[in-house]
């Protein structure tokens, strides 16, 4: 009973702390749109924009010191093999939601999802 006593306070900055993160996380999932374009980019530079609707297997850096293979199947696009060292760009599995990216550092290759649908906000709040 006097440890009960001693950490409501903490007991209480949790609970409302899981709440709060149990509502973000609602609301980006909630939020979240698909994408419609996928954007390479190199160097930060845009290589190629390919549509998410369309099964596409592309070899990037063909014929360079790079090699990254990326597949777009089902709405969503991976990279399945790649000649860096760490291959987080391959474990990191697919992306179809707008915003999301895979990128490959030791490539300096980003590979994101744009479009999809129209933006609800049709304006900025000042």
């Amino acid at each position: 009973m006097n440890w009960l006593k001693s950490h409501k306070n903490d007991l209480l900055l949790t609970a409302a702390l899981l709440v709060l993160g149990g509502a973000l996380a609602l609301f980006l999932f909630a939020t979240r749109r698909d994408g419609g374009t996928v954007r390479v980019q190199v160097d930060g530079c845009t290589e190629l924009e390919l549509p998410l609707g369309e099964d596409a297997r592309i070899l990037l850096g063909e014929g360079g010191e790079f090699t990254n293979l990326l597949v777009i199947e089902n709405g969503a696009a991976r990279i399945v093999e790649a000649n860096c060292p760490d291959q987080i760009c391959v474990n990191h599995g697919a992306i179809r939601y707008e915003g999301e990216s895979i990128v490959c550092l030791p490539h300096r290759l980003v590979v994101s999802v744009e479009g999809g649908g129209e933006n609800p906000v049709d304006g900025t709040a000042r």
